[in-house]
């Protein structure tokens, strides 16, 4: 098998665990694995699992490098500013170019949980997911 099919697998594995929070809290963002790529010294590329409780909402915010967003579970209405909302579901994926304004991420289920795995390219002194205008090189 090779190895990102290993790690995709394996990925997947970890991510089916359960979170318990408040409603009142954010949706919980987990780190599964980081790694610098060496012909971009400074830039990370992380695996990250979000979890939404039914009915849950992510803030507006940005991301300072680029975005893969694969549904894991559930289903997640997702909108950059300047485009249409669109629901993905289960089994479908979306990309998020760097430092565009995400304003609307959030579970499409009163219901039921949702999960997305998301790969994030970009500087590694950068936090994933950071309120619009804040991030570093950020549009005025």
């Amino acid at each position: 098998m090779r190895r990102p099919t290993i790690l995709l697998l394996l990925t997947l594995m970890l991510s089916t665990g359960v979170v318990a929070h408040g409603p009142d809290k954010e949706e919980v963002v987990t780190p599964v694995m980081r790694e610098s790529m060496p012909a971009n010294v400074g830039h990370d590329v992380t695996m990250a699992t979000v979890h939404y409780l039914p009915g849950q909402a992510s803030v507006p915010h940005e991301h300072a490098g680029a975005i893969f967003a694969y549904v894991l579970d559930g289903e997640v209405v997702s909108q950059l500013q300047g485009q249409p909302s669109k629901t993905y579901k289960k089994g479908e994926s979306w990309y998020e170019p760097p430092l565009s304004h995400h304003i609307v991420s959030k579970n499409a289920s009163a219901k039921n949980p949702a999960t997305l795995l998301v790969f994030a390219v970009g500087d590694a002194k950068q936090p994933i997911k950071q309120p619009i205008g804040t991030a570093k090189g950020a549009r005025p």
